[in-house]
């Protein structure tokens, strides 16, 4: 018998199933094939509807029950992760008003500022954890002042993730989780924002009654089974943000404990039972899965390095290379530091961590007589490591102190280079582990049961990679940063 995970994503779909009994993954696929599309009416917007979502699901599902021999009866239970701060609006008829505008789509910016600046930093800080920037809440907003005609038809507004429970059920709900992300979550009182609603004149209503994060969320009804080809009765048993649930995939839950990503943008998610947001500004913190109200708070902070893998790939396109691992023999030849050269990778568009910051990707000292591609290399792959020890050491002033760091055998977790200055900087080992978010999403369905130790060792039996340990002499890792950091300094305060 076997879990079915969905995680979907602005670019794919990716759909899993899981063994029930040894949490083994049986396969994996992607719909659609070619990278989805997203609408962008004016620069800075992002939009999708909801249900090509759900269609490339329906597909997905197919695909999978065909490819692996499956019938619909042996799928008991979903488990299901999403892009995050999407705003999806239905009629009472539980039909989309809109498009959705996705978590990418920067149109409320100024009105999450006003929020912010009219509120107050402080009650933002203590109460939502954050600023109401460009979050699900503001976006609410916009429609509300830009689309009166749709606001006023609105029955309920959901995150991506809640619609798509919708569509397998016909039952509108979301979760903590899911509402602290969109800036809707009040952490001092336990409830709903309703400083913020008022502030934005959002009708109350619009809420989706809340479920657990696991658990019996809802069950596939008739038409439900019909479009997706999942037996009526299934239970949903959860539904998560997609780094929350990269965070649970690797087995991320408790104080201390850190999920690291490290794709075309990297992610840095540490896990607190603390409410401190001294870093609210370029820091965003949410509900974690496991939170609970009054008993056990459990908060994510997740810091986002947008210059990341993106900056090593445009590297692959435009050097003499044909291969990242043509990229990571030629860094190795490189002692630590590149031999003065240095690369800041933030070109990959307004860096929060940065506070907004936009200042590009810079190399400097470079030497046209000593330095070669080889150096270029090493040099990006040390000044992403250096970004994120910088995002670690954010964090760490937020009162984070990391215990275990594990990461997804992802881009940049695959350089040794990389991961090795990552964890000679931090003095923390890192785990890496071979798993995605469906696999997670599917996993996460067995969570109901609250068995989080099986849990544990479910990844650790299928997943653990391998373990880099950080080397005893940091000094020259040390050094190289220290140099590095000069210089984003210098760009910092020139701007």
């Amino acid at each position: 018998m076997y879990n079915l995970g969905l995680d979907i994503g602005s670019s794919s779909i990716k759909a899993a199933l899981v063994e029930i009994s040894s949490g083994k993954s049986l396969g994996v696929v992607q719909e659609p094939k070619e990278e989805m599309g997203m609408f962008a009416q004016k620069n800075g917007w992002a939009e999708q509807k909801p249900n090509d979502w759900w269609l490339h699901i329906c597909n997905a599902i197919k695909n999978l029950k065909k490819q692996y021999n499956i019938s619909r009866t042996q799928i008991k239970g979903i488990g299901i992760s999403y892009q995050m701060h999407g705003l999806v609006l239905v009629d009472k008829n539980g039909k989309p008003l809109r498009k959705s505008i996705i978590w990418c789509d920067s149109r409320a910016v100024e009105i999450g500022n006003k929020a912010f600046t009219k509120i107050g930093e402080e009650k933002c800080a203590a109460q939502l954890l954050n600023s109401p920037a460009n979050f699900t809440a503001s976006k609410l907003k916009w429609v509300k002042e830009n689309e009166p005609d749709i606001y006023n038809q609105a029955h309920k507004f959901m995150l991506p993730g809640d619609y798509i429970a919708y569509r397998f059920s016909n039952k509108i709900n979301t979760t903590i989780s899911g509402l602290s992300e969109g800036i809707f979550w009040d952490f001092k009182k336990d409830t709903i924002a309703d400083f913020l609603l008022e502030n934005y004149g959002i009708d109350k209503t619009l809420i989706p009654e809340i479920v657990d994060t696991f658990g019996i969320q809802s069950l596939v009804d008739e038409k439900g089974e019909k479009e997706s080809g999942i037996a009526a009765g299934t239970p949903i048993y959860y539904r998560a943000g997609d780094q929350p649930n990269n965070a649970l995939s690797l087995n991320v839950f408790n104080p201390g404990e850190v999920a690291a990503t490290g794709g075309t943008s990297g992610v840095v998610y540490a896990v607190t039972d603390s409410l401190s947001a001294k870093e609210s500004s370029r820091v965003n913190n949410f509900a974690h899965v496991n939170y609970q109200k009054k008993s056990a708070t459990r908060i994510g902070k997740l810091l986002c390095i947008n210059g990341a893998g993106i900056q090593y790939r445009w590297l692959l396109n435009n050097l003499a290379v044909n291969s990242y691992e043509e990229m990571n023999n030629l860094a190795s030849e490189i002692p630590v530091g590149s031999d003065g050269v240095c690369l800041i990778p933030f070109g990959n568009g307004a860096e929060r961590m940065l506070n907004n910051q936009e200042i590009g990707t810079r190399i400097v000292n470079l030497n046209l007589n000593n330095h070669h591609k080889g150096h270029m290399c090493r040099a990006a792959l040390e000044g992403i490591a250096f970004s994120f020890f910088y995002g670690m050491e954010i964090l760490k002033s937020d009162g984070i102190k990391a215990s275990v760091i594990r990461a997804g055998n992802d881009n940049l977790f695959r350089s040794e280079i990389f991961a090795n200055t990552v964890a000679t900087l931090i003095q923390q080992e890192i785990e890496i582990y071979n798993t995605t978010g469906a696999i997670g999403a599917a996993r996460a369905a067995n969570l109901h049961k609250g068995d989080f130790e099986s849990f544990a060792k479910t990844i650790m039996d299928n997943d653990h990679v391998m373990t880099f340990m950080p080397f005893k002499d940091q000094k020259p890792y040390l050094m190289a940063y220290n140099n590095w950091k000069k210089e984003l300094d210098l760009v910092l305060n020139h701007k």
